[in-house]
């Protein structure tokens, strides 16, 4: 059981784009990267986590749950895919109580601070997670 009702939902391109540490060169891999880390986030009564990633869904990752951490995808390419998506995830919550998004996306931020949601950077997540690893 979730200690608390934190729930996170994470702009997945946006936290992976935001340290040059080469991700571009295996799109892919570093997602699934990001998943490994917020699932160790997630564990032992951590928040709720829901990841949106843009593109196309991975064949070894469809949507769906995966050891705490709900992944989701884009419906459709282009501009703001990513982030129409999780403004839709975060619009069909019953309860936006305790939600928080994470990005660093000005744009996406204000649409989402409208609905009445935090919004935390990339940074604060990355810093949550090399914690956990260190």
């Amino acid at each position: 059981m979730r200690s608390g009702s934190e729930h996170i939902i994470v702009d997945g391109m946006n936290v992976i784009g935001s340290r040059p540490d080469g991700w571009w060169r295996d799109r892919d891999g570093a997602a699934r990267r990001l998943l490994a880390r917020l699932q160790h986030l997630a564990r032992d009564r951590g928040p709720q986590v829901t990841l949106v990633l843009d593109g196309r869904p991975l064949s070894d990752l469809p949507a769906g749950q995966y050891d705490g951490v709900e992944v989701t995808y884009a419906r459709r390419a282009g501009r703001d895919a990513g982030d129409d998506r999780l403004v839709e995830v975060l619009r069909a919550l019953r309860d936006q109580s305790g939600v928080s998004v994470v990005t660093s996306d000005r744009g996406l931020a204000a649409r989402v601070q409208q609905l009445g949601v935090s919004v935390h950077g990339a940074r604060s997540l990355l810093e949550r997670l090399d914690a956990l690893d260190g």
